[in-house]
């Protein structure tokens, strides 16, 4: 080192050891102080701080994506910061009812929502929901209804099993005569509807399938979009609003053992599942950290007064930079949370290099006062240059884009200074109080210096498995990749994200759909000319497709169908004894079961065998459990199954005889509710833009993106917010990257005053970063939002283990084979280790972009701890050599 290098460091050590030697001396009134701090700044915090839980905060306002975003919420407001409320029922019928009830309690309870808005539930589509079929469709229809209206004629006047039955046994038989008729549909909906009930898993049959002549679904379902009301000053912001969803729903018979399921969804619910996983995950990890800190701390001090003196300095280092969080930014986002379990691992570090400095010093016959002294001129030179380096890391992110990053890095880079400071404070103040003989054991010889000394005799094996390890990394770089899918962040076990990726298996509705907006009716049907000749695109909708073409066509044949069913309406139920009803039943079925022998005796070959022997089957079954059963129990079950299979047919008919009064309309004719969500009061057209290909894809979500860019540069929604969002996060941590790389090599020339060792201190650092991008891959664990802070931090924080080294080095002019063995060494190791099992924590979150950020911390700061320890100690033995021959 040159004669100012030393100077340098000399006024560096002199301060600090006479700051160290100062809060030894007046300890009572620095521990009296830093108790009255601590309290005054809890308390602050409490009061003060807050959570931001918007997500589009965490990125700068001006970037192009956001700005688009921005127009379009202004645009259409009511798509903004919603709930998709998903409605399962066994029947359409059981889920339009129930979504019908469920949107009028909705709408009365204007406390907790703006609006209400069932795309699929309301008069205009009852009344004209016919007109939305094409041709071939209705004529079925059309057909369907024909054929059966006989049969529903029968029911509606007796609207019981016997009378159903009968009808039925009746036109069995006359398709056993020969006469065309189409029974399979509900031969196969009855048969269908006896199992479940016999399987104690009861399922109605759907008269509006029937009447379509469809074969029924095994699921149908409504969706409501609900926009809450939320409040940013809780935790949860939508909490209320989706505790008075589930109320409402259970007032309107919407319950968990009810037919019909309720389940949340959307932007909002996504992301107040993904805060409680995130807090969750933060909550576990910070208690186990505490724990495996405690244990770790304990193999390397091996006292407990010098763990307590770690753990002290790390609380109030917490409580200071939490309270430098709320005077300085105001609130933490879903990002800056995890500012707490960083400073863990790294507070550690600090307290652990002064202390284990103080006792090696004990260790060589000093008194606790000038130990004191000298572990604080000692660590305080070499932290003071691990501080500004690590805070340069942090505050790197500062300048970016990321905004919600770049709060974490004033608030985590703020956080190492105030880390300095607490250690060589509050460290000496609580040395004065504890145990001042030495400990009777030496670990100057301790196992971690024998491990690593195999490195050292093996010197030149180390040169060619890290040439080696390194070539096989860069050849793996190309392959590094980042995946812009926000929902592989979240718990895959939670009801929303479950929800919303079988939402988006539907690729006709899918919610990840892009969205254009268009000036005027020209330019609409332009754009949407164009967009759906792109092979990325499937389909796109305009409120244009909400008039249906061919209007005349179809109110011929629904008119046709109005003729054919004519007035009808259901009966009453006829009171009658139960025992004579259960006799009427059973009677009904023997005949039908008799029908059903008739037909597969003489029409074997016929094209409804198959179902008639299922439904035979069926009745068969169903007279085993009731010849086993008690009378009661055989009333209970026969009333049942006249409940399943009739249930729905009043509200069938009801819909149908609505569906009959279709009428033509045009655009304007359509209702606000409809309207107003597709052409805005600005005069701007809404197009939705659907994907051709699975979006969970990321090639296939940029071949989608940038398709619809190519047409529509202003085009905005899900998938363009995602890839331009990942983008945009790349980008702001490659520049975060560089200028941390940038500010570490300035503050370690200034430091080192040589290009030499500012080389051999950032050798580790591009050799654990470069080993932790390949292992991205070789994991299967790609850069996300979340995890892609590893890198620039990793810079930050394993650029203290290989600047301790260094420094030690030079300053004490050691030979690698004694470094290996002082408490700089050890201070290395355990401070790794402590940090390792912080980071290693969070692996255990829900969350998977929690979880993520520890596995990419974990084995970046493994391989910060392999570089530091056997990499840069087999370098170190030419350099030092040379050094000690050359220092004057």
């Amino acid at each position: 080192m040159t004669i100012s290098a030393k100077a340098s460091h000399s006024r560096i050590y002199d301060i600090f050891a006479r700051w160290s030697t100062i809060s030894y001396r007046y300890g009572a009134w620095i521990l009296f102080g830093a108790l009255l701090t601590a309290v005054a700044s809890s308390v602050y915090v409490s009061r003060n701080l807050g959570m931001n839980t918007d997500t589009t905060d965490m990125l700068s306002e001006h970037l192009p994506f956001r700005v688009n975003m921005k127009h379009y919420n202004k645009t259409f407001p009511q798509d903004m910061e919603t709930l998709l409320v998903v409605l399962d029922a066994p029947t359409p019928e059981q889920a339009y009812m129930a979504a019908d009830r469920l949107v009028a309690r909705l709408k009365e309870d204007t406390t907790n929502f703006h609006d209400v808005y069932p795309p699929n539930v309301n008069d205009f589509f009852a009344r004209n929901g016919l007109l939305y079929q094409n041709l071939p469709e209705l004529e079925q229809i059309t057909d369907s209804l024909a054929a059966a209206q006989p049969l529903i004629a029968h029911i509606v006047r007796d609207p019981t099993l016997p009378a159903f039955v009968s009808v039925l046994s009746g036109a069995v038989d006359e398709l056993r005569k020969g006469r065309s008729m189409e029974l399979q549909p509900v031969l196969s909906g009855l048969s269908t509807t006896l199992d479940a009930r016999l399987a104690s898993a009861p399922r109605v049959l759907s008269w509006q399938s029937l009447f379509h002549g469809e074969p029924q679904k095994s699921k149908y379902q409504e969706l409501i979009v609900v926009k809450p009301r939320l409040d940013y000053t809780l935790m949860f912001p939508a909490e209320q609003s989706i505790a008075a969803l589930h109320a409402a729903a259970k007032d309107t018979g919407v319950t968990k053992d009810g037919p019909v399921r309720l389940r949340i969804t959307g932007e909002v619910a996504l992301a107040e599942e993904e805060l409680n996983s995130s807090l969750r995950g933060m909550e576990y990890a910070g208690m186990i950290t505490f724990i495996l800190v405690a244990v770790v701390l304990y193999f390397a001090m091996r006292t407990a007064g010098l763990i307590f003196n770690v753990l002290l300095c790390l609380t109030m280092g917490l409580i200071l930079t939490a309270a430098f969080a709320t005077a300085v930014v105001g609130h933490l986002n879903l990002i800056s949370i995890a500012f707490a379990v960083l400073y863990i691992g790294l507070g550690a570090d600090f307290a652990i290099h002064f202390l284990l400095r103080y006792r090696e010093v004990l260790e060589n016959g000093l008194p606790p006062t000038e130990a004191a002294h000298i572990s604080g001129g000692d660590a305080g030179a070499a932290l003071t240059a691990c501080t500004i380096t690590n805070a340069i890391g942090f505050y790197a992110f500062m300048p970016t884009d990321y905004s919600g990053v770049a709060e974490l890095g004033i608030i985590s880079g703020t956080g190492m200074i105030i880390s300095l400071l607490v250690t060589l404070t509050l460290g000496p103040a609580l040395l004065r109080y504890l145990p001042k003989r030495p400990p009777k054991t030496s670990i100057t010889k301790g196992s971690v210096g024998k491990v690593l000394e195999w490195s050292l005799k093996w010197h030149k094996l180390t040169y060619a498995a890290t040439a080696v390890a390194a070539i096989a990394a860069i050849a793996l770089l190309p392959q590094v990749r980042f995946d812009y899918n926000l929902l592989n962040m979240q718990d895959q076990t939670g009801e929303a994200v479950r929800t919303f990726r079988e939402l988006l298996a539907d690729t006709d509705h899918s919610p990840w759909h892009a969205v254009v907006l268009a000036k005027d009716h020209q330019e609409t049907k332009r754009l949407a000319q164009r967009l759906a000749e792109l092979p990325e695109v499937s389909k796109v909708i305009t409120i244009l497709d909400f008039v249906p073409a061919e209007q005349e066509e179809k109110l011929q044949l629904v008119e046709e169908m109005a003729l054919t069913m004519g007035p009808i309406s259901v009966s009453s139920k006829a009171q009658a004894t139960g025992e004579d009803t259960s006799l009427r039943q059973r009677k009904a079925l023997d005949e039908l079961a008799a029908a059903l022998d008739r037909f597969i005796a003489e029409r074997p070959g016929h094209p409804a065998s198959g179902t008639v022997r299922t439904l035979k089957a069926s009745l068969t079954s169903l007279f085993v459990q009731l010849d086993a059963a008690s009378t009661d129990e055989k009333r209970k079950l026969l009333n049942a199954i006249e409940e399943d299979l009739l249930a729905t047919l009043p509200i069938a008919l009801r819909s149908l005889h609505t569906a009959t009064e279709a009428a033509p309309f045009k655009e304007q004719d359509l209702p606000a509710s409809l309207g107003g969500r597709w052409h805005s009061q600005s005069g701007e057209y809404r197009l939705a833009v659907y994907p051709a290909e699975d979006l969970n894809d990321n090639e296939a979500l940029r071949r989608f993106v940038r398709a619809v860019q190519e047409v529509a540069p202003n085009a905005t929604g899900a998938p363009i917010v995602s890839l331009d969002a990942g983008e945009a996060v790349v980008k702001a941590f490659v520049q975060a990257f560089l200028l941390a790389l940038l500010g570490i090599v300035v503050a370690l020339l200034i430091i080192l005053r040589s290009v030499k060792y500012m080389l051999l201190v950032l050798t580790p650092l591009l050799l654990s970063s470069l080993f932790t991008a390949a292992f991205t891959i070789l994991l299967n664990v790609p850069f996300n939002f979340a995890n892609i802070i590893a890198l620039p931090l990793l810079l930050g924080l394993g650029i203290d283990s290989s600047l301790h080294m260094v420094h030690r080095s030079l300053n004490n002019e050691m030979v690698s084979e004694v470094l290996i063995h002082t408490s700089t060494a050890r201070a290395i190791f355990y401070s790794a280790l402590t940090a390792l099992v912080d980071f290693a924590s969070l692996m255990l979150s829900s969350h998977q972009g929690t979880a993520s950020i520890g596995i990419m911390l974990t084995v970046g700061l493994t391989f910060t701890l392999i570089c530091t320890l056997v990499i840069l100690p087999a370098i170190l033995r030419t350099p030092v050599r040379s050094a000690n021959s050359t220092s004057p």
